[in-house]
């Protein structure tokens, strides 16, 4: 949870370097974009929207043997107005989950492979349901 905190903190700032730093050096995502390509995609993300706000609801551990785990996480992501104001416009979100498999290095968890879907309010965990009424006041 921690992790996916940190790099939604950099997201919301666009700090490209922070999002980068977190992934290693053989990651993939499910469409095969290596590390140079999702630097690309994110560049690009991050030009094209304004205000981004992150808000991950939960975050599910599937599996851990060390120095390997896989994690499920949801995030709602929304863009727009600042964030302060879309809690009280209630402005839509477009809803996502992660699935990743992390590794440790020296101490450190860093995605190694990621992969994402949107999903439904309905297809959230149940805590992320709670989390998500409590943020968007519902």
């Amino acid at each position: 949870m921690e992790l996916m905190g940190k790099i939604g903190d950099f997201a919301e700032k666009k700090d490209v370097s922070g999002v980068m730093a977190n992934l290693t050096e053989d990651y993939r995502d499910f469409e095969g974009r290596d590390l140079k390509e999702t630097e690309q995609m994110i560049r690009g993300y991050f030009k094209q929207f304004k205000g981004i706000a992150v808000n991950v609801l939960s975050t599910r551990i599937d599996e851990i043997k060390t120095p390997e785990a896989t994690i499920q996480t949801d995030v709602a992501l929304s863009s727009g107005a600042a964030k302060v104001f879309r809690k009280l416009i209630r402005l839509s979100t477009d809803n996502y989950r992660l699935k990743m498999k992390l590794k440790k290095a020296n101490s450190v968890w860093k995605i190694h492979y990621a992969e994402w879907r949107y999903v439904s309010f309905d297809e959230f965990f149940p805590e992320s349901i709670s989390i998500f009424k409590k943020i968007f006041k519902m």
